[in-house]
């Protein structure tokens, strides 16, 4: 069965349209849980533009599945980190200007550094997967520096303008997310994927599990988060 983690930046993003106390990522999540999913995760972007520290720090101690900061790899992300303990990092690149993370994280140009940032996160109990483009060599490089877990970037296949640029991505992705069992990776997917695209994706056996944040508040607006989430879940395990 695939898992389910549910992100709730974007409810974030809502309340600090208008710099207000609500819509409550912190409540959202809660509302994820009851609706089935088995995870949540947030984004600490280093400007602060959605998740603030008082969600994550809120977060940690009322989730009760599974918590995953995504974050960059920066002095001051681990620090945090290593201090509030979420079940999993998920080191992403970021950079200031873009709408969301736009593209996987170069594992294989700067390995040791990545190398240095899992060992610091190892040591403090954390498990860490990496976002990254489903090819080769990325892959191959996230086993070499002793990564748990690898997130493939679904994000081309899902903005695919035609049905058979559309096949030609899942087949890219089938055999990354292939790759990565061979080398021992737990594999996860994420990224544009929404209610239609992830009737593909779930056919990818080695996925274990999809990281969904845009599609589900979206819908969230409309039918609210429980039944939201409820209807995801019913879509990755038919």
């Amino acid at each position: 069965m695939a898992r389910l983690a549910v992100n709730v930046d974007h409810v974030a993003t809502l309340r600090q349209a208008r710099r207000a106390k609500y819509p409550d990522p912190v409540a959202a999540a809660i509302l994820a849980e009851l609706g089935g999913a088995n995870g949540i995760v947030v984004h600490l972007r280093e400007d602060r533009r959605h998740i603030q520290d008082r969600d994550l720090e809120l977060l940690r101690q009322i989730v009760k599945t599974h918590l995953n900061l995504e974050m960059a790899n920066t002095e001051e992300m681990l620090a945090i980190a290593t201090r509030i303990k979420p079940d999993r990092v998920t080191l992403v690149p970021e950079r200031r200007e873009e709408l969301t993370t736009e593209g996987g994280l170069n594992v294989a140009d700067q390995e040791m550094k990545i190398q240095d940032a899992i060992s610091v996160l190892h040591r403090a109990g954390i498990e860490v997967s990496l976002f990254i483009d489903p090819v080769d060599h990325q892959i191959q490089a996230a086993s070499r520096v002793g990564a748990d877990v690898v997130e493939l970037h679904t994000g081309i296949f899902a903005e695919a303008k035609t049905i058979e640029e559309r096949r030609r991505q899942f087949e890219i992705l089938k055999n990354a997310a292939k790759l990565a069992r061979e080398l021992a990776l737990n594999v996860h997917a994420g990224h544009g994927v929404d209610y239609e695209n992830v009737l593909w994706l779930r056919e990818i056996q080695e996925i274990e599990e999809f990281s969904i944040g845009h599609a589900i508040v979206a819908r969230a607006v409309l039918v609210g988060m429980e039944q939201a989430v409820r209807d995801m879940v019913k879509l990755l395990n038919p």
